[in-house]
């Protein structure tokens, strides 16, 4: 054994090895958005696993790079959550065990063409079984899918039309899975390489067939869109009012500008609007000045029920419109605190939520004027397919995000959030605008391609983009999440499979060779009587 090869097989080095190897996804992301990265991200995970000598180690092989995938993708969370960021990502990194001893039951050793063509399915369902769980707005939702990281790749975007991110995520494993085969088994085992080269050609295959297959939006006309961004608000003063006086200021420029819809970001107004009618009256007033409604976001606690909600409200010339949506999926630890009475000392080492906001009852679809039908989502709620899935069947013509990214302004989740809508749009067939209070805001196309420039988290500005409506409904939004159900039946079917294996082994197994027990009565004679 080589020497670096004993540094490896040391516990807690192979545990740092797997840590460093599970972070490395995170460059395919913003804000490094190496795309391309992705399909070889995971190649030294895998190598690593698949040469763990048990199936034990192989699993806190998984453990840990899921720690470090987690620790990476959310490392904008340190300042904010400090030590409690590295326990939760210890906690959810345990979702990958079984990942890594899938890794070396299948690849381990010197696998056979059999085993390989097998785990160019069954890994990659193995990771969408992690994905799935972790999905759970409980345990923070599905903020990093693999899939995601192909945001801006228009092969697939298209892709996510037919199977949503979860197909994307699936396919990106399954390359890595051919490429750690190919890096890993001599040249000589040429059924082995040749499995592996047609798991590649199988994917490029799929990927081309999709293109040409899955349907394109068909476009059916256009609307004029303003997204609204104060930018941070420093200096003396009530930062609500600041904020709020910046954006009358800033909407008041489009005037003239024959706009549809103002959307606003998340926050935009810090108390309920059926409490302050003079607030409501100015922004009445706005909407007169430009001739179309206001999508405001109230972050405060609501008049006609206890609690403080955030909400999505718009106000048309005469005020609000009675159009409200209140925010279901929470931020964990940021707008409510899992299991508070056992996990409120996080509000101690942190910038946890003080008191639970609470959670809407349904999604709405709202009549924005014009003949304009949109669906608002509030912060990470874009970050959940099912969510925008539902508004386009529901009869959204555009979607809306209103985020507010300002406690993270300098890391990467601002851009990281951002490119979630080009996902939701490519996924449903409809353009969807991400409108934010500090940046960054984009809009997407309903192929899920970028419309104009982002507004990044320096500006203060308002931009108009001319967003085109489309027709139809996606296979993703008709079929729904049909890769991970896909993915669940194969791995029932390898539990099926390794139970009846592990069955056979012990009913064929030899009986122990051990010496007959010896009872009280049979002492031995001794020599001479």
């Amino acid at each position: 054994m080589t020497r670096f090869g004993r540094w490896r097989d040391s516990p807690w080095r192979r545990a740092v090895l797997a840590a460093l190897a599970g972070s490395l996804p995170v460059l395919a992301f913003p804000a490094p958005s190496w795309w391309w990265f992705a399909y070889v991200a995971l190649v030294p995970w895998m190598l690593l696993a698949r040469t763990a000598p048990t199936g034990r180690r192989a699993a806190y092989d998984g453990w840990f790079g899921g720690l470090g995938f987690m620790l990476a993708v959310h490392h904008w969370l340190l300042p904010s959550l400090h030590v409690f960021t590295v326990l939760i990502a210890g906690l959810l990194g345990a979702l990958w065990a079984p990942w890594g001893w899938l890794v070396r039951r299948f690849l381990g050793g010197v696998p056979s063409a059999g085993r390989v063509g097998a785990a160019l399915v069954v890994l990659p369902s193995g990771w969408l079984g992690v994905e799935l769980v972790r999905s759970w707005q409980g345990l923070g939702g599905p903020w990093g899918l693999l899939g995601s990281s192909q945001w801006q790749v228009t092969p697939a975007l298209r892709l996510a039309s037919v199977g949503g991110v979860w197909l994307l995520s699936f396919l990106v494993v399954a390359v890595n899975v051919a490429i750690a085969v190919l890096t890993a088994v001599r040249r000589s085992r040429v059924p082995v390489v040749a499995t592996a080269v047609t798991g590649l050609v199988a994917t490029a295959a799929v990927t081309s067939a999709a293109w040409m297959w899955s349907p394109r939006p068909e476009l059916d006309g256009r609307v004029r869109v303003a997204v609204v961004q104060t930018g941070v608000i420093g200096g003396a003063g009530t930062g609500a009012e600041k904020r709020f006086a910046r954006e009358e200021a800033l909407t008041r420029t489009l005037a003239g500008r024959r706009v549809d819809l103002v959307v606003w970001g998340e926050s935009s107004v810090g108390v309920d609007l059926a409490d302050r009618p003079d607030l409501a009256g100015r922004i009445a007033a706005l909407s007169r000045e430009t001739g179309a409604d206001i999508l405001v976001n109230v972050d405060a606690r609501r008049s006609d029920r206890p609690g403080i909600y955030k909400s999505s409200v718009l106000v048309g010339p005469s005020g609000p419109t009675g159009a409200r949506y209140d925010k279901m999926r929470l931020v964990p630890f940021g707008e409510y605190v899992p299991a508070r009475a056992l996990l409120g000392w996080a509000t101690s080492v942190g910038k946890a939520a003080g008191e639970d906001r609470r959670r809407g009852t349904g999604q709405v679809v709202m009549d924005a004027g014009h003949g304009l039908r949109v669906g608002p989502m509030i912060c990470f709620e874009t970050a959940f397919p099912d969510m925008s899935r539902h508004l386009a069947q529901d009869g959204a013509e555009v979607l809306l995000a209103q985020s507010s990214t300002s406690s993270f302004q300098h890391s990467w989740a601002p851009a990281q959030h951002a490119s979630l809508a080009a996902l939701r749009a490519a996924e449903t067939g409809r353009p969807m605008v991400h409108a934010t209070l500090t940046g960054v805001s984009a809009v997407y196309g309903p192929g899920g391609e970028r419309l104009g420039s982002w507004i990044g988290t320096g500006a203060s500005e308002t931009a108009v983009y001319e967003v085109p409506l489309a027709r139809g409904i996606t296979p993703y939004v008709r079929y729904g999440d049909w890769p991970v159900h896909g993915a669940l039946l194969v791995l029932a079917a390898v539990c099926a499979t390794e139970g009846v294996r592990a069955l056979r082994l012990r009913r064929t197994a030899p009986a122990p060779l051990v010496p007959p027990a010896r009872t009280v009565r049979e002492s031995p004679v001794r020599p001479g009587r």
